[in-house]
């Protein structure tokens, strides 16, 4: 529980080996492990959430060497390039809804949409920035069961940002509640969680695989364990996400992290004893 607590806290996978003790082998399996479990976590929890605004963005990050240099990278895998990761946050509760790693295109855009669409319930006002996939991917996935607008930066010649539009591009959406201020707030504390995303460093991924599921450990802990300071009770406590959105009436822990993979531990196979005969 140690390793899985120091994962989620922003330590990279050999200093935990240095703090702890365990061996690099021990915390990539654990971080196997504990990943899967989450995803699986998240895939069957979180369902049926009531959110009136959710806010989508992406976060940048690569596995292996950024985009512009695997050509000349030694060894570099499949997967090696620059990922994105898609987030959608409930603005009320500051709960992750959905998320998704891939490409900024359009296959990656509705596939995450679906997903976001599985999970909550009603006619939400979904707020994007201006990426132009959002657009085809929130009618495929809701059609006239959302009310979408886009947040449009506007740059200068300098390639600064020198403002914002709102546009409408679905429904009647609130253009007050237009923004993705939430969303791009938890992207900078997702990078500041996960050593992966820093930057600047060598701690960033070599497999795509751990990549994905450091994420899916982490959002475990952001969802359901750790208290988010501007979602509060009317005693002034601090809760959970799950718990502002009614998904759970208590922090989870990362000891029920350990029991869920060891209940998903597949069992050893003992082989079968037979008796010895003895002839008289």
């Amino acid at each position: 529980m140690q390793i899985l607590g120091l994962m989620v806290e922003g330590m990279s996978m050999r200093s935990i080996t240095r703090i702890t003790g365990a061996s690099l082998n021990t915390v990539a399996k654990l971080l196997r492990d504990g990943g899967e479990a989450a995803d699986a976590h998240h895939h069957e929890n979180l369902r049926d959430v009531r959110a009136a605004h959710v806010e989508c963005d992406e976060l940048w990050s690569f596995v292996y060497s950024k985009a512009a240099n695997v050509e000349r990278a030694k060894a570099a895998p499949e997967a090696a390039g620059d990922v994105w990761t898609f987030t959608a946050l409930d603005a009320a509760s500051k709960l992750i809804l959905s998320y998704l790693v891939g490409p900024r295109d359009g296959v990656a855009a509705r596939d995450f949409m679906e997903d976001l669409r599985g999970r909550v319930l009603g006619r939400p006002q979904i707020s994007t920035d201006g990426l132009a996939a959002y657009t085809e991917a929130v009618d495929d996935a809701f059609g006239s069961t959302a009310h979408f607008a886009q947040l449009v930066k506007l740059y200068g010649s300098d390639g600064s940002c020198i403002g914002s539009e709102k546009v409408t591009v679905r429904g009647a959406p609130n253009i007050q509640r237009v923004s993705t201020s939430y969303v791009e707030r938890c992207n900078l504390t997702i990078r500041m969680g996960l050593r992966r995303y820093a930057r600047q460093t060598n701690a960033f991924s070599k497999r795509l695989e751990n990549h994905c599921r450091s994420l899916c450990l982490y959002f475990y802990w952001y969802n359901w364990c750790r208290p988010h300071s501007a979602v509060r009770t009317k005693w002034n406590n601090r809760i959970t996400p799950a718990m502002a959105a009614g998904l759970a009436d208590r922090p989870a822990t990362l000891e029920q992290l350990v029991d869920m993979i060891d209940a998903r531990a597949p069992k050893p196979n003992r082989p079968k004893t037979y008796k010895r005969r003895v002839s008289n």
